[in-house]
């Protein structure tokens, strides 16, 4: 599983990795986490607001810091 955090580097990019990487570990699941800087990158992924996250290159949420407890329930869908 590889989750891709999309944003540039801000505050709430950081607390969206942070809440990530707990939340794999919470879960004892073994995945990638990936920060995508890049602008051109970002947009080619469709995304013009961040932070946003991605699972497996499938971008479930736009704009928006994720509670540890939201990105567990996405991971177990």
């Amino acid at each position: 599983m590889k989750i891709q955090i999309l944003g540039t580097g801000c505050a709430k990019c950081q607390l969206l990795e942070k809440n990530a990487r707990e939340a794999v570990q919470e879960l004892g699941l073994t995945a990638e986490i990936e920060k995508i800087t890049n602008i051109d990158d970002i947009m080619s992924m469709g995304v013009m607001m961040t932070p946003a996250l991605a699972i497996d290159n499938d971008v479930k949420i736009v704009g928006k810091v994720l509670t540890k407890d939201h990105i567990k329930e996405l991971l177990t869908r």
